[in-house]
């Protein structure tokens, strides 16, 4: 019989090899750190020469089970026997190769720009223990010089922002297609405490209030007489389509500068009707935008005590 492991290897897509180099201070750190959160595994400053045996060892990629999770990997002039030329070779051998799907990754900018930033951080040149940085940055670039013109994908940074580079990242090498921020929707009382961590805090106060109704005191937010109450009162309609075209304007930005999470709350008095109707509302309408938000109840459960409703007035 065949070998389970061989013939699931055998159908598994080709390994994703992505070689990460470029001048020093170019932005190497920052787009690492972005394919980490994106997913992939990161290896920095590893001698190219061992690549071989990276490969060869079981669980490469890692990820789950059937699943190869892409590799990143690092160098750069201080890396531990560093010579272009031989890692062009090697990187030419790797190609041939029918399991790895490899690329290079060059990341270059402005000498002026370089100057600037090693001055702006007071750090010193590798390649200029005592001159000046620019005569190392003159160094490292005819050194790296091979590399850059066989590499791939350049990106140039000298005009890019942190920010800037990371969206680029993002857009060029996201794993999947499907990745949305996880957003949280939720409830809760004042009177019980402000959420500890929130993006967005909605107060809901200055909606009528179904705790002064006798009959809709002991429901919630959750029952349709209590929906009813509140849209009646004629501040809702107009405040709920506002609050919802807000967030659905500043959604796709957050995730544009990748945002990976975004609290929205809702608060009343008790947080037991007002708030948690909101609540709800504004959750059905991202479903039907798009978004799957998580909804909490914080205070839900909570007793429709008379002493926390009258404390406010509200």
């Amino acid at each position: 019989m065949p070998d389970d492991s061989a013939v699931s290897s055998a159908t598994l897509p080709p390994q994703r090899l992505l070689l990460v180099t470029g001048m020093l201070g170019a932005g190497k750190t920052t787009v690492l750190r972005e394919l980490e959160d994106l997913g992939w595994e990161i290896i920095d400053n590893f001698p190219i020469r061992l690549l071989d045996r990276l490969m060869e060892t079981p669980g490469a990629g890692g990820g789950q089970p059937g699943v190869r999770a892409p590799i990143a990997i690092g160098f750069d002039s201080r890396t531990r026997g560093f010579d272009p030329e031989q890692v062009i070779r090697r990187i030419k051998t790797f190609s041939n190769r029918p399991e790895l799907e490899l690329s290079t990754l060059f990341l270059d900018c402005s000498s002026q720009e370089l100057e600037r930033r090693y001055n702006e951080t007071r750090r010193r040149h590798p390649l200029a223990s005592d001159t000046p940085a620019a005569s190392g940055i003159r160094a490292e670039r005819e050194l790296l010089s091979p590399l850059r013109r066989w590499a791939e994908m350049l990106i140039d940074t000298t005009e890019l922002t942190t920010n800037d580079l990371q969206r680029l990242i993002r857009e060029r090498f996201a794993v999947g297609t499907g990745e949305k921020l996880v957003l949280t929707i939720s409830s809760f009382g004042f009177s019980r405490g402000m959420p500890p961590v929130a993006d967005f805090v909605f107060d809901m106060r200055f909606l009528e209030n179904p705790h002064w109704d006798a009959d809709l005191r002991p429901m919630t937010g959750r029952d349709a007489a209590v929906g009813d109450y509140i849209r009646r009162d004629p501040a809702f309609d107009e405040a709920f389509t506002r609050i919802r075209d807000l967030i659905l304007m500043l959604l796709p930005r957050f995730e544009a500068q990748g945002k990976s999470y975004v609290h929205i709350a809702f608060g009343c008095t008790g947080g037991r009707h007002r708030s948690v109707f909101t609540a709800e509302q504004i959750a059905e309408s991202l479903r039907q935008n798009g978004f799957s938000p998580t909804l909490l109840h914080r205070n839900l459960g909570s007793r429709a005590t008379d002493l926390l409703e009258r404390g406010t007035g509200t």
